[in-house]
């Protein structure tokens, strides 16, 4: 943003580098560390920094900065559409039919994101799931 003073363009950023002690920004075509030549002419080219080799084994370690975020799980046994008077008319002990049938995979969402299918198992007393496909991520 610039605003107009005695018929000069000034830049709002060239007051706070003022300020500062900062040199003022180069022109266009002019260094910005020495305030010489043609930029293109004076920059040297970057020294190329080193790629994430994707052949490169991962380790568990390179994952310890989530370790402790904490995820929302949810295993989906199955869904169906109704109108809300149908929704309503639901009593104790009514059964609603799902879209899955006897022995198919549930879905498993991380994050309201599908990560897995899987079976449902008992654990002693509560109801648990064993992963049966993982699926991969685009």
């Amino acid at each position: 943003m610039s605003e107009e003073t005695g018929g000069e363009n000034l830049e709002l950023t060239d007051f706070a580098q003022e300020a500062a002690g900062a040199p003022p920004p180069a022109e266009p075509g002019e260094n910005a560390v020495t305030g010489e030549g043609p930029a293109a002419a004076a920059m040297e080219p970057e020294p190329e920094q080193d790629s994430d080799d994707d052949d490169a084994p991962r380790l568990a370690s390179d994952l310890e900065a989530v370790f402790n975020v904490p995820v929302n799980i949810a295993a989906v046994l199955g869904g169906t559409n109704m109108e809300v008077s149908d929704l309503l008319k639901l009593n104790e002990g009514d059964v609603v039919e799902l879209d899955r049938k006897v022995g198919e995979a549930i879905d498993i969402f991380v994050n309201n994101r599908l990560v897995a299918r899987g079976e449902v198992v008992l654990v002693e007393d509560r109801l648990g799931v064993t992963m049966t496909e993982i699926i991969k991520g685009e």
